[in-house]
């Protein structure tokens, strides 16, 4: 019997235009890990949707065509009879989670199927262990960072023990290191329980090494089921599809190599050494002599943050402090990427920046001026705050009045305040957009329109917390190209993020926090060379900068290998 099967399975949801899934034919065996891939919008998420019937049974429209669960039609069955088969959890991981305490969540399910309390409460300690969350267990959800939040719903969807996992894109809010730690979940997974596994993600190198196949979905369709090798292997379509390359293999491709059979990193490393490119030391030199330029035309410090400490009120007694005895400056027209891994402070700590939270010990300084000296407000007007879920800043009913909200609270003229908007909307190319219903776009436009409410207060600094979350390959370089212009025309950047290879492409300086200290800051290439000390922080990096790095250089991007070669006659 078939894990799953769609037959000529069509959906169109209710007032749209296009099928989100268009004639679908695939099976899918019991213990497969089948990786699905594709941009937003491709129909991922709808494809997840099915298997439990929330669609048809709560996502209304048009459907054609049946889907088969383990020989269950799922179109006449309920998505409580389909529970126990299939485990869901949703890319908007937040949405499932509504218990008072953590280990209460993890039990909500076994307790609905009258689960003997012994077996629940070993299920409970097993899941909450094997997320990682076990300190965690008498917590309110809501107190959790985005990575815990999204491990506990995994956690409280394993807990049931399905037949199915599907995962919606489920490494979108870990570091580094918890991304790791679900793939390494899945495989235990399949290799302990045959559990048929089904994963919709963006992070290509992850699944490179993990997935049994690959299916690419594009506007709705199947273009391409195959091999994790069959798939990564075609570098140009993958562009055309939304889908982020392999560095190995676009490496490879560059000076002509020949691609290994199998793609995994191990195999992409030991192809490069036999090719042995050769770098070209001059050209190194200019990359170097770049980074140096760069540092020297930055301006004075607009942020000075001097031993600052901060202890989250209600925080137990003996809780390490979330941000402890932190020094740096910030200067004008930096770029500059905070990273560590989930719960290190990153957040916490520029969250002192515009005054959103205030120091328990130490000083937080713009401009020379203290922030617990200065208003919210003040500030607000010179560092603006994107938030890293657009829908947690977004509120009006039109793009225009949600950009211009900033502008009508400071009581600008009409005329400015309608110039500022237009001059907002075109930076981040939404021009044209101003009657539309701000919840109607993408997560992409809808990031883009956050950004234009707080251009429009035309700040000198800007924050931006987890700009590229949640966003497809294409999504994640049209914002980080819209992030970098706004560094060159010269507002001065902040970008909290888990993207490595996003950083190493465009962040300038880097901030690295562990546990609420200061573990590493200095110019990117510079950090990033220390692959050992990152690794403290639970960091990575690129898989360029890992080849580089073991040839004694320190490359950040493909472009940048690309640059450096040396180039057959």
């Amino acid at each position: 019997m078939k894990a799953v099967v769609w037959k000529n399975f069509s959906f169109l949801y209710r007032g749209e235009a296009d099928d989100a899934l268009h004639d679908i034919n695939l099976a899918i065996e019991p213990g497969q890990f089948v990786a699905v891939v594709g941009a937003s919008g491709a129909g991922k998420s709808t494809l997840s949707f099915t298997l439990n019937g929330l669609i048809p049974h709560f996502q209304k429209g048009r459907l054609t065509g049946t889907v088969t669960v383990f020989g269950k039609d799922v179109q006449q069955k309920k998505v409580n009879d389909m529970a126990q088969d299939v485990g869901l959890v949703f890319q908007d991981f937040e949405s499932q989670l509504f218990s008072t305490n953590v280990k209460l969540e993890v039990a909500f399910g076994p307790e609905n199927f009258e689960l003997p309390w012994q077996e629940i409460d070993e299920r409970v300690k097993a899941w909450l262990q094997n997320v990682g969350l076990e300190e965690f267990q008498d917590r309110d959800p809501s107190s959790l960072s985005g990575g815990q939040k999204q491990r506990l719903a995994i956690a409280s969807v394993l807990a049931l023990k399905p037949k199915l996992l599907s995962l919606d894109e489920p490494t979108t809010d870990l570091d580094p290191e918890g991304k790791d730690h679900i793939f390494r979940i899945a495989h235990q997974l399949k290799r302990e329980t045959d559990m048929t596994i089904i994963m919709a993600e963006h992070e290509t190198e992850r699944i490179m090494g993990a997935a049994d196949r690959v299916v690419v979905l594009d506007r709705g369709q199947i273009v391409m089921d195959g091999t994790p090798a069959d798939v990564f292997s075609q570098t140009e379509q993958l562009r055309q599809w939304g889908i982020a390359p392999l560095q190995g293999v676009e490496l490879l491709e560059e000076i002509g190599a020949p691609l290994p059979e199998q793609l995994t990193e191990e195999h992409l490393l030991e192809a490069l050494d036999q090719a042995a490119p050769r770098i070209d030391e001059a050209q190194y030199k200019k990359l170097l002599d770049g980074d140096s330029a760069y540092v020297q035309s930055l301006g004075e410090p607009l942020v000075e943050v001097k031993e600052l400490t901060h202890v989250y009120s209600g925080a137990p007694p003996g809780t390490p402090p979330a941000v402890d005895r932190v020094s740096l400056d910030i200067q004008k027209g930096d770029f500059v990427a905070v990273l560590g891994q989930n719960g290190s402070g990153k957040t916490t700590l520029v969250k002192h920046f515009n005054g959103l939270l205030k120091p328990t010990a130490g000083t937080v300084s713009f401009r020379k001026k203290t922030t617990e000296d200065t208003s919210i407000y003040e500030l607000g007007q010179h560092i603006g705050y994107v938030f890293q879920n657009p829908d947690h800043q977004i509120f009006a009913e039109t793009v225009f009045d949600e950009v211009a909200f900033g502008c009508r609270m400071q009581r600008l003229p009409e005329e400015e305040l309608n110039v500022r908007v237009a001059d907002a909307l075109e930076a981040v190319s939404l021009s044209g957009y101003e009657e539309r219903d701000p919840f109607s776009l993408t997560k992409g436009e809808r990031q883009r329109v956050a950004v234009a409410s707080v251009l429009s207060l035309k700040p000198e600094v800007l924050i931006f917390d987890e700009p590229t979350t949640g966003l497809d390959y294409r999504q994640q370089r049209s914002m980080m190209g819209l992030i970098q212009k706004l560094n060159e025309e010269g507002h001065t950047v902040i970008m909290v993020t888990h993207q490595m290879d996003i950083v190493a492409e465009y962040a300038k300086r880097v901030i690295v926090m562990k546990d609420g200290k200061l573990l590493l800051q200095g110019r990117t290439r510079e950090v990033f060379a220390q692959e050992d000390v990152l690794k403290q922080a639970h960091l990575d990096v690129p898989f360029v900068t890992r080849w580089s790095n073991r040839l004694q250089k320190t490359l950040l991007s493909v472009a940048e290998a690309k640059r450096v070669f040396v180039k057959e006659a």
